[in-house]
């Protein structure tokens, strides 16, 4: 696992969770479940990608707030490589939307105004319509199954109470829908859109009773695109993100005003 020094959104230090201690080599011996799928990692992907890899799990995960800065020596020093692939990754970042780029200052986790969050959502709104449009007329009753068994895993969480996990799955959920489209420039916009909102979307579900309504949103998509109701899908998909920007709205409030907080009405005209 990555460990680097990294400075938080005040100037203190961040240390990242230790690697674990090396383990004394036995002998030559065949790899097998993670090791093997590990070693296939490494061998189809470049260090820039794996360095990449390893500072988006981080930051999705939460392991590093909004403001936070990724200093490139310890990196490079923590991972035994050149700078020049810790260079690269920062710039695939910034590509992605996770990170900024501030000459002569260096490199940040990047801050999302709630202003430019409501934004990121009323746009993905309408991406999210397409999709549960174009879906509706055109996946097939494996590509049902498989997203409800993504919900399934959804409701087990949310069942738990374990915010991280039902992220992570509400997120692969909307990833799957978006590659079933089959735009390939669709799918990159959307992934970045997702990346910016990373810093809202965990507060968002932590609200209590939120898991149990998001789980409900996702299902009835699913219902509707069973179904083969493209209007109906669609707006399924456009009301589940507009629903998401209101309980972020409501996260971002102090206690007492969000518990008094009238409904934000969405700017989606009768069609």
């Amino acid at each position: 696992m990555l460990k680097t020094t990294l400075a938080g959104g005040n100037g203190a230090p961040r240390p990242l969770p230790p690697k674990a201690p090396a383990r004394r080599a036995a002998g030559p011996a065949t790899p097998s479940g993670r090791g093997a799928d590990a070693i296939a990692l490494v061998r189809s992907s470049s260090l820039p990608t794996l360095v990449q890899q390893e500072l988006e799990r981080i930051i999705l995960s939460g392991g590093l707030p909004a403001g936070s800065k990724l200093n490139e020596a310890a990196i490079a020093e923590r991972l035994g490589v050149s700078r020049g692939p810790v260079r690269e990754a920062f710039r695939a970042l910034e590509e992605s939307g996770l990170v900024r780029l501030e000459k002569n200052r260096g490199v940040f986790v990047r801050r999302i105004p709630v202003e430019e969050a409501d934004e990121i959502y009323e746009l993905r709104a309408v991406l999210d319509e397409f999709v549960g449009r174009r879906l509706a007329q055109t996946a097939t009753p494996n590509h049902v199954r498989e997203l409800s068994a993504r919900v399934d895993r959804m409701e087990k969480a949310a069942a738990k109470g374990d915010v991280d996990a039902y992220l992570a799955a509400n997120v692969d959920f909307h990833d799957r829908l978006v590659e079933l489209a089959g735009n390939a420039k669709l799918l990159v916009m959307y992934r970045r859109l997702v990346n910016e909102l990373h810093l809202f979307r965990h507060a968002t579900l932590a609200q209590g009773g939120a898991l149990p309504v998001s789980t409900r949103e996702h299902r009835d998509i699913i219902d509707k695109i069973a179904a083969g109701q493209p209007t109906a899908a669609g707006r399924a998909l456009f009301d589940h993100v507009m629903a998401s920007r209101e309980r972020m709205h409501r996260a971002t409030m102090p206690p007492a005003a969000a518990a008094t907080a009238p409904s934000r009405q969405s700017s989606r005209k009768s069609r």
